[in-house]
């Protein structure tokens, strides 16, 4: 669809696959995107070629200009962004921006972000609705200020988190939402019918935070309930995946069934048939692998691990 030249200035900033979305419900929607900003190329895999962002891929196969600043407070890069001209500045799954960029366009910057917000702020929100057992997730468009994911609400839309829902579940649901939620969030803004609501915070104590995932987080604690254990997998399924290890090697879960019941078992005893399944005992129970990935292997089910590793 052709944007409207004469509709707000907008430029775009994201990196991953989730910001597409976003940014390609903007472009279908006519919304006159003057520029995107994005992570500079890395060298990745065995030849280190040059990888692009997913998103500059797609603002180059659209014809959108697209800046890639290594350093946000570049006197280069803040003169190349001022020079776009922008309205506003639409922010979608990007790192943390200093003012000067923040506050550069008349009607600022604005974020979606990953949760309910006051609710999960931080790097990782989906990953820790649904290690922490959540029902319901969600998407907010906020206004940019100081702090981090504290700025003023504009749209919330919430869905259901299934009790087997992975990480890259609500993913790829929200990424979808997200983009509905953020061109509505813009019509908004443009046609002066939402009026920004400042956070609420009743009770500090119940906020729950999402903070970056480190290899630390990843490692399963057997000593939890079976239906811990089974967020904790669901929350870095796929990536970057929760572990423990087996036969001293580093063994990934990516899927699993809780099996609560009593036992005499010690936290992260290894039951298995040989065959078909491999449990591990937690606190009330046993988890049931599913889909596992043993060190220097790649990822299989559970029967076909057993076929080539016996358990003793």
């Amino acid at each position: 669809m052709t944007s409207d030249k004469n509709s707000p200035r907008i430029v775009f900033m994201g990196t991953p696959e989730f910001a597409v979305e976003s940014l390609d419900a903007l472009v279908k929607d006519g919304m006159h995107i003057v520029g995107v900003v994005t992570a500079p190329d890395k060298a990745a895999g065995r030849g280190m070629k040059m990888n692009e962002s997913a998103v500059k891929k797609y603002a180059v196969s659209n014809n959108i200009p697209v800046l890639q600043p290594e350093k946000l407070r570049a006197p280069d890069f803040l003169e190349s962004l001022a020079a776009l001209k922008a309205d506003i500045h639409v922010v979608v799954a990007f790192r943390m921006l200093p003012e000067i960029v923040w506050n550069m366009p008349p009607l600022g910057s604005i974020n979606l972000h990953g949760s309910l917000l006051p609710q999960y702020r931080g790097a990782a929100p989906i990953n820790w609705a649904v290690i922490n057992g959540e029902k319901e997730t969600g998407v907010t468009t906020f206004q940019l200020q100081h702090e981090i994911d504290t700025g003023s609400i504009l749209m919330q839309r919430s869905f259901p988190i299934g009790e087997n829902d992975t990480a890259g579940d609500v993913h790829d649901r929200m990424k979808r939402i997200g983009a509905e939620t953020l061109v509505a969030t813009l019509h908004g803004l443009f046609n002066k019918t939402i009026k920004p609501q400042a956070q609420q915070v009743s009770d500090a104590g119940s906020i729950r935070h999402a903070p970056r995932i480190f290899t630390e987080t990843c490692r399963i604690d057997f000593t939890k309930t079976v239906q811990e254990v089974h967020n904790h997998v669901r929350g870095l399924s796929p990536y970057p995946g929760a572990f423990t290890t087996l036969n001293g090697k580093v063994l990934k879960i990516f899927s699993g069934t809780p099996l609560p019941g009593p036992h005499s078992a010690q936290a992260g005893d290894v039951v298995s048939d040989n065959k078909e399944y491999l449990r591990f005992s937690c606190a009330n129970g046993f988890y049931e692998v599913i889909e596992l990935q043993m060190e220097g292997k790649k990822r299989m089910r559970t029967n076909d691990f057993l076929k080539g590793n016996r358990i003793g």
